[in-house]
Parts: structure tokens; sequence; C-alpha cells
């Protein structure tokens, strides 16, 4: 009788220890999400300036249509700039798709990239991009000085760049959206005046 009152007694010690190192976990997961900012697109401080208007690029797509971008358009415009062989812009693209169901109301997406039209075609096709506007244009590439993929702009309906950033991921693409609404450069620097 004495070892089960024991054992039952060192049970309940384990019980409330666990109970007490789960708190504490808890807690410690708590104070380490405060602690890690989200983490919004890489802007790197090259090309035109947040603010500043984007001169109309009259372009052509890949099919032989005419696209513009920049300059007013009867919605905002998500320029993202890819290549065939860039696997982080193909893990991209369902959320492109995604992102054009769910705000195509109120925002254009457009494609762009450089390089040679059979392969873009081809690319088109084998990712299911059909319906997307898809430009070539070294040009415009240049003059917003992209220098990795893939990367994003945002231009309002007045054409003024609203926001821009490396983007890897879904949330570093959405964090372009959350920039224009909150009317600032990007997320860490909202973070940064807000911390």
């Amino acid at each position: 009788m004495t070892a089960l009152v024991i054992s039952n007694i060192v049970l309940w010690v384990a019980v409330l220890a666990l109970l007490f190192g789960l708190y504490a976990l808890a807690r410690q997961v708590g104070i380490l999400y405060e602690r890690v900012a989200p983490m919004g697109a890489l802007m790197i401080d090259a090309g035109p300036k947040i603010g500043q208007p984007l001169q109309p690029f009259a372009l052509q797509d890949v099919r032989g249509s005419a696209v513009t971008v920049g300059g007013a358009q009867p919605s905002s415009t998500l320029l993202f700039f890819l290549s065939p062989t860039c696997p982080i812009c193909k893990k991209l693209i369902p959320v492109l798709k995604s992102i054009r169901a769910s705000e195509g109301h109120w925002l254009r997406i457009v494609l762009a990239s450089d390089g040679e039209q059979p392969e873009h075609l081809a690319f088109l096709r084998q990712a299911g991009l059909g319906d997307f506007e898809y430009v070539l244009s070294r040009e415009l590439g240049m003059h917003l000085q992209i220098g990795k993929l893939p990367y994003a702009t945002l231009l309002d309906e007045h054409g003024t760049l609203r926001a821009k950033g490396l983007v890897n991921s879904r949330e570093q693409l959405e964090s372009l959206f959350t920039a224009m609404d909150l009317n600032v450069a990007s997320v860490q620097q909202f973070l940064e005046h807000h911390a």
C-alpha cells in the first residue's frame, strides 16, 4: 500500500513538472514570436525611388499584343520579373495565380523578363501562364535596375512606384501590398519607425 501511495505522489510530481515545463516553453515561443518581426520583400536601394512615377513603356507581349507598363492605368500593376531557368520564380507561379484570382479586381499582373521569345513562349505554355501578360524588355529591367530574380514592383493606377523588392515567398510578395496600404516604402521601414 505504501508503494502505491509513493508511486502516485511521484506521478503527480512528474505531471506538475511537465505542466510547468509546457508553460515555460509556451512563454518562450511567445517571446520569440514577438522578437522575430515579419520579413517583407528585400528592397535593394537601386533604380527609381518609391513615390516616383514610372514613365510609360510601350511594350509587346510575347504573343504579339501591345502592353503598356507605367503611366496612368485602369488598375494598379504588379510587375513580376522572372526567368524560365529560375527555380524560385517557378515556385511562385501558383502564388501569382492565386493573387490574381483574389486581387484581380484592383490588380493587374504583368510578367517581365528578357531573352529570346521562343524560350519564353515554351515556358509560358509549360507553366500554364497563357492568360498573363508577359513582356520581354531589357530596357524596362535596366530602367528599374533589376539585378536579382525574382523581383517585383508595385505601381498604383497613376503609374507611381509604391513598393518594390526581391521576393522569394508569398509573404514577401504580399508585403508589397502591405507597404502600399501603409503608405511606406517597405515593411522593414514601417517596423523600424514603429518599434
